[in-house]
C-alpha cells in the first residue's frame, strides 16, 4: 500500500479496505460498457447533435447557439463530477454506494436526452444539456469510484486501460450515431439515450459493490462538505502534482485538437491539395487516433501492471504526446497529420490507462474516493474551458499553427516533468 492511500478512516466495512481480490472478466465488462454508453451521451451531442440543432434554431447565429449551449454546459460538468462523487461516498444501500448513482444518473441524462430531441428553443435546449451533463457526470463519477473500490493495486493498469477504451468507443459511438442520423438530430438524441441506458444494465444487474455500514458515514455539515472539496496540496502533494499533471496532458491535448479542422484547410490545404473535405480529413485522422488509443490503452494499462511502475510510462506517454503536436505543426502537410494523429494515439492512449492508475494510488482517503476522483476530473474538463482562449490568441496574434503546436507540445512535456514530483508511486 503506498504512503498516500494508507490515509484510510478507521471505520469497520469492506467498503472502505484496500481491495486485495482480483476482479473478474464480467464486472470489467460492465464497467466499460458504462463508459461506453456515458461518453456516447456526451459526445454524440458534443459533436454532431447540438450543432445541428442550433442550425434548425437559428442557422445565422449557429455558432455563438454551439458555443453558448456546449460552454454552459461544461461549466455545470465542473462541479457536477466531484459533486456526485461526494455524494456516492455518503450513500448507504444494501446496493452499494455507486450502483444507485450510476442508476440515477443514466436515467437523468437519458430524460435529458429525449427532452432534448424536442426541445423547443435555445434557452429550453440549454437548460436540458444541463441535466445531460449533470445525470452522466453522475454516473461517470460514481463509475470512476468504482475502480479503487474493486480493483486491487497490481490490476489497475489493465483495469483503467480498459475503461478507458471504453471511453474511446463511447466516442466513436457517438460519432457513428451523428454520421448515421443524417442531419435528425432528434433520433440521434434518442440513440445516445438508448446507448446510455443500456450500456449501464449488466453493471446495475452484475457489478459487486459493497454496501457502506451507517456507522462510517459522519454527521452531515455543510460547512464540512463544502470545505472537503479543497484537498490540501500541502498536506497531500501527490494527489496535488497528479492533478495538475493530468490538467497540464489535458490542456496540451484540447490545443492540438481544438483547431484541427481548420488546420487542415487553412494550413494543409487538404481539399486544393489532396482533394479531401476538410471535414472529411477530420473524420478520418480521428479514427485513426482513436483506433491507436484503444489498442495502447489496453497494452500500456497491462504493461504498467506487469513493471509495477506508473511514473516512468506517464512520461514516456507525455513525450509521445509532445512529439505528436511536433509532428503536425512542422509538417503541415497531409501525411504528417496522419503520422500526427498516429503518434497522439500511441501516447494518449498509453497515458489514459498508466494516469488513472496513477491516480487511485494516491487518493486521500477510502471513504472519498468518489470526491476525490471527481476533483481529479476537473482536470479533464477545466482545460475544455480554458484551451480556446489560450489557442485563440496564438493563432491569430501570435504565430499561427506552428506556434500553437509548439505551445501544445511545451505543456505537454511540463507535465513529464512535474510527474516525477509523485513520491510515493514508482
Amino acid at each position: 500500500m503506498t504512503t498516500e492511500a494508507s490515509h484510510q478512516n478507521n471505520v469497520p466495512g469492506s467498503a472502505l479496505a484496500e481491495p486485495v481480490r482480483r476482479v473478474g472478466g464480467l464486472w470489467i465488462t460492465g464497467l466499460v460498457l458504462v463508459n461506453v454508453g456515458i461518453n456516447a451521451a456526451f459526445f454524440g451531442p458534443i459533436q454532431v447533435l447540438i450543432a445541428q440543432q442550433a442550425q434548425a434554431f437559428d442557422p445565422g447565429k449557429k455558432e455563438a447557439i454551439l458555443a453558448f449551449v456546449t460552454g454552459v454546459g461544461a461549466i455545470v460538468a465542473l462541479f457536477a463530477n466531484p459533486l456526485f462523487g461526494a455524494f456516492s461516498d455518503r450513500t448507504w444501500s444494501r446496493f452499494g454506494r455507486r450502483r444507485p448513482w450510476v442508476l440515477i444518473g443514466a436515467v437523468l441524462a437519458a430524460g435529458a436526452l429525449l427532452g432534448l430531441a424536442g426541445a423547443p428553443n435555445v434557452a429550453v435546449a440549454t437548460v436540458l444539456w444541463c441535466f445531460v451533463q449533470l445525470g452522466a457526470n453522475g454516473a461517470y463519477a460514481a463509475i470512476t469510484a468504482a475502480i479503487p473500490d474493486r480493483a486491487p493495486v497490481e490490476q489497475r493498469g489493465t483495469v483503467g486501460g480498459l475503461a478507458s477504451m471504453g471511453v474511446t468507443v463511447g466516442i466513436l459511438l457517438g460519432a457513428v450515431i451523428g454520421a448515421v442520423v443524417s442531419g435528425n438530430f432528434a433520433l440521434g438524441y434518442v440513440l445516445c439515450a438508448a446507448a446510455l441506458l443500456v450500456g449501464v444494465v449488466l453493471y446495475l444487474a452484475k457489478g459487486v459493490d459493497d454496501p457502506l455500514p451507517r456507522a462510517a458515514i459522519e454527521r452531515f455539515s455543510l460547512g464540512s462538505f463544502l470545505a472537503s472539496f479543497w484537498v490540501n496540496p500541502l498536506r497531500y502533494p501527490d494527489f496535488a502534482w497528479a492533478w495538475f499533471t493530468r490538467f497540464l496532458l489535458m490542456l496540451g491535448n484540447h490545443m492540438v485538437i481544438l483547431y484541427l479542422l481548420f488546420f487542415l484547410g487553412d494550413a494543409v490545404h487538404l481539399k486544393e491539395k489532396e482533394g479531401i473535405e476538410p471535414a472529411t480529413g477530420f473524420l478520418i485522422l480521428t479514427g485513426l487516433y482513436a483506433v491507436i488509443t484503444i489498442v495502447t490503452s489496453i497494452i500500456g494499462g497491462k504493461l504498467s501492471d506487469r513493471m509495477g511502475k506508473r511514473k516512468p510510462l506517464v512520461i514516456i506517454s507525455s513525450v509521445i504526446v509532445a512529439a505528436a503536436s511536433l509532428t503536425i505543426g512542422f509538417f503541415p502537410v497531409w501525411p504528417g497529420a496522419i503520422a500526427g494523429a498516429c503518434i497522439l494515439g500511441v501516447g494518449y492512449g498509453t497515458y489514459l490507462a498508466v494516469d488513472l492508475a496513477l491516480i487511485t494510488q494516491v487518493l486521500p482517503q477510502a471513504a472519498a474516493r468518489g470526491k476525490d476522483l471527481g476533483v481529479i476530473n476537473v482536470a479533464n474538463s477545466l482545460p475544455q474551458v480554458i484551451a480556446p482562449s489560450i489557442a485563440a490568441p496564438i493563432v491569430v496574434f501570435w504565430g499561427g499553427y506552428v506556434t500553437l503546436y509548439v505551445a501544445a507540445a511545451v505543456v505537454g512535456l511540463l507535465g513529464a516533468v512535474f510527474v516525477t514530483r509523485i513520491r510515493s508511486v514508482a
